[in-house]
Order: structure tokens, then sequence, then C-alpha cells
């Protein structure tokens, strides 16, 4: 998968089917926040998304808090938002269900 930025018009279309994420003011990143039903839940989709984000080599900013995982991606050695973000923001909707 190629590691070329998108520009704004490119990732807002991009975004247009992922439900929950959002484009980020300065189009560096992509964000969503994941609620579960509880630690548990969140832990094991963290362990689904660590497995799949190795395999890519495209590893998120994220944190949890109890039931919540917070999520940006974005490719650091572009500056900005690739296809890898939007093939990983795919996968952890899929993840969580939705």
């Amino acid at each position: 998968m190629t590691r070329e930025k998108l520009d704004r018009p490119a990732a807002e279309a991009a975004l247009a089917g992922l439900d929950g994420w959002t484009l980020a003011q300065d189009a560096a990143s992509i964000g969503r926040t994941f609620t579960f039903r509880n630690f548990s839940e969140a832990f094991a989709f963290m362990t689904r998304v660590a497995m799949a984000a190795e395999k890519m080599d495209h590893h998120p900013e994220w944190s949890n808090v109890y039931k919540t995982v917070d999520v940006t991606l974005t490719t650091h050695d572009v500056g900005g938002v690739t296809a890898l973000d939007i093939e990983l923001a795919k996968k952890m909707n899929r993840f969580a269900g939705g």
C-alpha cells in the first residue's frame, strides 16, 4: 500500500464511507473514539488492531481508559493521511463491529 499523502479533498472522500471517523482541522490525521461494553472488550479490540497494524507495519496513536479507546491515525513519514490510514481505519471499524 502506498505512503502517498492524501490532499484534503481525497481524505474527505475516503472518510465519506467510514462511520465515526473525522479529519483533523489541519487534515494531517483522522480520529475516532470507540466505546465498548467493558474493559475486556476494549482490550480485545486493541489486541486485534495491534496484530493487524503490525502486519501492515503501520501503527496507531491511541489511548485506552476503561471501555473507551481514542485513536488517531497519521502517516508520520509523509506528514499526513495516506491510504494506509484509511485501510487501518476500515479494519478498526470491522473489528469494532461497525
